[in-house]
């Protein structure tokens, strides 16, 4: 697919753009997408917003939890490797790098265990429903944390039609 800007290149960036209710695709070559201002990625290992925030670890300091800066075993990947990119190399990186990523997946998410949603087959179990209540009244919760009554009064119905099941 050529460049829509200069039909010259072919087109690396697939630009789309939501503006008055409209959206638009644009695609540009390397040069082009340059030349509008927009990040291309290539050849820049270290753009995206998790390298930022770990260059910004890297500035403030704030890492008390690093860990050593040895290389992967399974990849070579060194710490510093991965504060530039962004990336892993393999599978074994989690447990070489283990200490700074839950520190890092502390400070991105809030904490290191993964509490998101549970999938419930069409005909739940007495212990998928009951999980299924836990999640929703934790949503409960952060909805009323957060002052949306309205979707608190949607979860607190979804969990009462859930109960009258039982």
């Amino acid at each position: 697919m050529r460049c829509d800007n200069c039909g010259k290149h072919e087109a690396a960036i697939h630009l789309t753009q939501i503006e008055n209710d409209q959206m638009t695709t644009r695609h540009l070559c390397e040069g082009c997408a340059a030349a509008k201002g927009l990040e291309t990625g290539v050849g820049g290992a270290g753009s995206g917003p998790l390298a930022d925030f770990l260059a910004q670890m890297g500035k403030t300091g704030a890492t008390g939890t690093a860990a050593p800066a040895g290389a992967c075993p399974g990849c070579g990947l060194t710490l510093a490797d991965f504060k530039r990119t962004g990336r892993l190399g393999c599978s074994r990186c989690w447990s070489t790098f283990d200490g700074s990523l839950r520190g890092l997946l502390r400070k991105l998410h809030g904490g290191t265990q993964h509490v998101g949603k549970v999938y419930l087959p069409p005909d739940p179990t007495e212990m998928d429903r009951t999980a299924r209540a836990v999640s929703l009244r934790r949503s409960l919760q952060r909805a009323v944390d957060e002052e949306d009554f309205e979707r608190a009064a949607a979860l607190r119905d979804q969990i009462r039609r859930l109960e009258a099941v039982e």
